[in-house]
């Protein structure tokens, strides 16, 4: 609709100043034409908004100028405050400010909208922790540390243990920004120019350096990001897998190890059902010990002889079952 795109040609320029039109046409996928039609009008309804045309031109706001959000409508309003409803902004410090800017937000609001928009408070909620995190000690490191390293776009010295490792190493990066998945938080950055993901719960020091970040040029957090979350979803050697799940379990099976299934399930004639999967290493397919004789790997054979060197270890581990009726 016209209107809301006014309304959101006005709102790009308020937070920029100026834009170009070629920019504000692939934002609201219109022409440029359409764009300058749209400066007219939003001029001759007496916003202070005008057109420069040439290489350094551009459609201008006057300085200052501020509007209200009275065009919102009721589902944006919504959306917005379950957007706040994430507990990231707790966990950086921002839970007050947050609160203050829904305060200010819903006074703007049109009197109509307001009653949907308290309502999300009371109706939606949202947990980003994952089940069974509860009770741990937290990272070692504030993310107000990480977050000014961040936004004054200063180095990271960090004292960082990876997995697998017992001591922690330093090492100092050039952060892109802070990431959290699923409740857990990640610092983005680049190590000797290549990036790099860093879970902060694995920080056991981290200090702001004076010297000036050195980020990739034209790179920013969410390229980054998306390589790297391909990289840890979809690794290269990809090891594809087949194996026998007793019917019984077959739902249980298929949500539990849902990231792994690459297919349907083929029922057989014998109470059985064949389920394709795939594992990032072979020594992976040891999570299917944990259904015991309910499960059976086929293939490959190196993740068979996993399985077969875990079941190994576990039973010299608890020893035989006694023989003489002892408990």
């Amino acid at each position: 609709m016209k209107a809301d795109r006014l309304l959101s040609t006005l709102l790009l320029l308020q937070t920029r100043g100026k834009v170009s039109a070629t920019e504000l046409a692939d934002r609201l996928e219109v022409s440029v034409r359409t764009v300058y039609r749209d400066v007219e009008a939003l001029s001759a309804a007496g916003v202070p908004v005008w057109a420069e045309r040439g290489r350094t031109g551009g459609v201008r706001l006057m300085p200052g100028y501020r509007t209200d959000v009275t065009g919102m409508t009721a589902d944006e309003a919504r959306a917005l405050f379950v957007l706040a409803a994430d507990g990231a902004h707790e966990a950086l410090g921002l839970g007050t400010a947050i609160a203050s800017a829904l305060r200010k937000l819903l006074a703007a609001l049109p009197a109509g909208h307001r009653p949907a928009a308290e309502a999300v408070g009371e109706r939606v909620l949202v947990d980003p922790v994952r089940w069974m995190r509860g009770g741990s000690a937290g990272p070692a490191v504030e993310l107000g540390v990480l977050q000014g390293a961040v936004f004054g776009d200063r180095r990271l010295r960090l004292a960082y243990r990876r997995s697998g490792e017992a001591r922690a190493s330093t090492r100092v990066v050039d952060p892109y920004g802070l990431v959290s998945k699923a409740g857990v938080w990640y610092l983005v950055a680049d190590l000797d120019g290549e990036a790099r993901l860093f879970r902060v719960d694995r920080m056991r020091e981290a200090e702001v350096m004076a010297e000036p970040v050195l980020r990739r040029p034209g790179v920013t957090l969410a390229d980054v990001w998306a390589a790297l979350r391909a990289g840890v979803e979809r690794p290269p050697s990809e090891v594809p897998a087949r194996c026998r799940v007793r019917n019984e379990i077959l739902d249980m099976f298929l949500r539990l190890h849902a990231g792994n299934v690459t297919g349907p399930a083929v029922p057989g004639d014998d109470g059985w059902s064949e389920v394709p999967l795939v594992f990032r290493v072979p020594r992976a397919a040891r999570a299917l010990l944990a259904f015991g004789a309910d499960v059976e790997l086929l293939t490959p054979p190196g993740a068979r002889r996993e399985l077969a060197v875990a079941a190994a270890e576990a039973a010299a581990l608890y020893g035989p079952p006694p023989t003489d009726g002892r408990p």
